[in-house]
């Protein structure tokens, strides 16, 4: 019998081994399921008949963002800057259709890839503080660009994009205003009804939860954008689809709520997550909540917790593209 006890030993090892595969593989189950699409543009700013010049911005981790830096029309009164961010799975193209309005408003817009996204770097992953390390990153590349005069600096974002606006707009005091398109009020509210639609057991889905939090570093409650509505003492403009099938208009409603100051305006339009039927006016009701925006030093420094700087999951919701059902953007 003692001749055996060196096999039994081996039991414990063999069952450990097989919990470690388990566990490795359900987690890397999770990072390519939640991995975003990459959808390179096919075309750009020239598309619209749009003077442009393509821009590498460095942001975190060494990696470079692609971008298009779209002037103002020479013929409106300069109003200043704004930097576009896509949504989940987007990229910089898929936002073109705000490009032409802003421009003829007077408006210089910045649209970016985000990390992973479009033509930029790729990284260990891509999360919604990573959107926001982004969107940081344009915004220092533009302030210390030799000889700019940005006025102005607007942060526009659609879906995973808007919160990323959002959060990174706590950290900067410098940003005139906020517009968020389609923005979730909760991570975690957003991971918990993807789960639901890929039939994933609920005992499987604290784990994920916990996983993707430990992954990030940082928890949801931290990054969500209700925490950072009510940090935020800048104008904000939460624009929302009535008929939204991918975050609720009530997400919305509850942003607004949470909001610090009667700064904070909802505008909710008819459409869905992506398309809203008469973009020309609704574009004209955006621009003229920018018009608004107070004038901010471009040296005002952000009294900001560097711990509050979050990096999100993914959510999963895909960022279609931004068009109008009325109308076509081209000229």
């Amino acid at each position: 019998m003692t001749g055996l006890q060196p096999f039994h030993l081996l039991y414990p090892l063999a069952l450990g081994g097989v919990l470690l595969a388990l566990r490795a593989g359900m987690r890397y189950a999770i990072r390519t399921g939640l991995a975003a699409p990459r959808i390179a543009e096919t075309a750009g700013p020239e598309s619209l008949g749009l003077g442009f010049s393509t821009e590498f911005i460095p942001t975190a981790n060494g990696k470079s963002l692609h971008a298009w830096l779209i002037p103002p029309d020479p013929d409106a009164d300069a109003a200043g800057t704004v930097i576009v961010l896509h949504g989940w799975g987007g990229n910089a193209q898929m936002m073109l259709p705000l490009a032409r309005p802003l421009h003829e408003a007077g408006w210089a817009a910045l649209f970016i890839d985000a990390r992973c996204h479009g033509r930029s770097d790729g990284d260990s992953f891509a999360s919604l503080p990573r959107f926001a390390e982004d969107v940081e990153a344009a915004f220092e590349w533009l302030v210390a660009r030799p000889g700019s005069s940005t006025g102005r600096l607007v942060l526009l974002g659609h879906s995973v994009g808007a919160g990323a606006v959002l959060l990174a707009a706590t950290r900067r005091r410098e940003v005139a205003a906020v517009v968020s398109v389609s923005a979730f009020a909760h991570p975690a509210d957003m991971m918990r009804s993807w789960l639901a639609a890929k039939r994933i057991p609920r005992w499987i889905e604290a784990y994920i939860l916990d996983y993707v939090q430990a992954t990030i570093g940082f928890r949801f409650d931290d990054i969500a954008p209700l925490t950072s509505i009510a940090h935020l003492h800048c104008p904000v403009l939460l624009v929302h689809g009535e008929h939204d099938e991918v975050v609720p208009v009530a997400d919305a409603s509850r942003l607004h709520a949470a909001r610090a100051h009667d700064r904070v305006e909802l505008l909710t339009l008819p459409g869905n997550h992506a398309s809203f039927e008469d973009m020309a006016q609704d574009m004209n009701n955006i621009i003229a909540f920018l018009r608004a925006a107070p004038a901010v030093a471009p040296s005002a420094a952000a009294d900001v917790d560097p711990k509050s700087s979050l990096p999100t999951l993914a959510v999963a919701a895909k960022s279609p593209r931004l068009r109008s059902t009325a109308r076509s953007s081209s000229p």
